[in-house]
């Protein structure tokens, strides 16, 4: 079975051109699955304000049992605190998993014949099962399992519900989606981490303009 990193990362890349739909927050989205997976798998908690490891037994993924090693080797933290520092290198230990597998498929290329360019397109059918529940979840209102719930929870706190439901008519609408997204600790602390994030950028591009 696949692991929600996996499932998401297959769902944020294109088929078509190979890049990442996220607008850049990969990484925090995947991070945002590794608490998840920790959290379902009994592994975390938050407790009063912090993360706490309840259980630092390691799940059998080697990219998800690495920051579950790192969370409980470090001081608690706020959750949305984990999210940033677990999001580190997680992009490319991810990806590196799924190209070994043949999920992913790494393209080099150039753009303008000049600029390095990395590609990775899923290989066809990788990811259909993932969009079968969201569809179906979405379509009848109930999931039936709390991995499809998380999965939804962190399409939406990652900006990838146009790309994973590009019909207008079935996708969830944007209070849904926020309100999907806050549902579980871990879906908003990946929401806040995005948001602080895009926050950041916004505030440096204003400044630099303002100068």
């Amino acid at each position: 079975m696949s692991t929600l990193p996996q499932e998401l990362a297959l769902l944020a890349y294109d088929g078509t051109t190979g890049r990442e739909r996220t607008g850049g927050n990969l990484d925090l989205g995947l991070a945002g699955a590794v608490l998840f997976e920790l959290a379902l798998a009994g592994r975390l908690d938050v407790d009063g304000k912090r993360v706490r490891v309840l259980d630092p037994t390691p799940t059998g993924d080697p990219v998800v049992d690495a920051r579950l090693a790192a969370i409980a080797a470090d001081k608690p933290r706020s959750p949305h605190a984990v999210v940033d520092r677990t999001a580190k290198r997680l992009t490319q230990d991810v990806r590196d998993g799924l190209v070994a597998a043949g999920a992913l498929r790494h393209e080099r290329g150039k753009a303008l014949g000049i600029f390095p360019v990395n590609r990775y397109l899923p290989r066809p059918g990788a990811g259909d099962e993932a969009r079968t529940r969201l569809a179906s979840a979405v379509r009848t209102g109930r999931s039936f399992d709390a991995r499809t719930d998380a999965l939804l929870t962190l399409v939406a706190a990652s900006g990838l519900a146009r790309a994973v439901f590009p019909d207008r008519e079935r996708r969830p609408d944007r209070k849904q989606l926020k309100a999907l997204a806050e549902a579980h600790w871990a879906g908003a602390a990946t929401r806040k981490a995005i948001a602080n994030r895009q926050g950041a950028s916004a505030a440096a591009a204003s400044g630099s303009g303002g100068g």
